[in-house]
C-alpha cells in the first residue's frame, strides 16, 4: 500500500512539473508510509532518518505542491504548525489534545446528523465542514 501510495504521490509531483529526485522520492515514501498527522518538522526528521538528505525547504516546496495537486490536504490547528494527511480519505473529524499535540481521527453517526438539522433548521444544506474537539485527558 505504502509503495502504490508513494507512486500516486510521484505521479502528482511530475503532473505539476516537478522533478522526482531521490531526495524527493525518499521523502514521498516517508509521507505514503505515515499513519498519523506529521508536520513538515517530523516528515524532515523522519526522511533524514530514512537517509534521504533533503532539505527542509524541499520539504515545505514538496508538501505545498501536493497539496496544490489535491493528494494531500493541510491541516491547521490552534497553536500548532500545520500538519498534514491524506486527501482521499473518507470524511472524519479531529480531536487535539492540548498537552500531547497528538492528533485523533474520529466519525460519529449523531454529530453528523445533528449537524444536519441544525443547518436545515436555518434553512441550509452542509456542502463541506470540519470539527476540531481540543482535548484534554481527565484526571482522576
Amino acid at each position: 500500500m505504502t509503495e502504490r501510495r508513494a507512486k500516486e504521490l510521484e505521479t502528482a509531483l511530475r503532473d505539476a512539473g516537478v522533478r522526482v529526485t531521490r531526495q524527493r522520492a525518499a521523502l514521498l515514501r516517508v509521507i505514503a508510509g505515515s499513519e498519523d498527522h506529521p508536520d513538515a518538522a517530523e516528515l524532515h526528521a523522519r526522511a533524514e532518518a530514512a537517509g534521504a538528505g533533503v532539505s527542509l525547504a524541499t520539504v515545505y516546496r514538496t508538501l505545498t505542491t501536493l497539496q496544490t495537486q489535491g493528494v494531500i490536504a493541510k491541516l491547521e490547528f490552534r497553536d500548532q504548525p500545520a500538519r498534514w494527511e491524506a486527501a482521499d480519505q473518507r470524511h472524519h473529524d479531529h480531536m487535539i489534545d492540548v498537552e500531547t499535540g497528538e492528533v485523533m481521527e474520529f466519525t460519529h453517526d449523531r454529530i453528523e446528523r445533528l449537524q444536519a438539522e441544525i443547518a436545515a433548521e436555518m434553512g441550509f444544506e452542509i456542502v463541506h465542514h470540519r470539527l476540531e474537539l481540543y482535548v484534554r485527558r481527565r484526571r482522576g
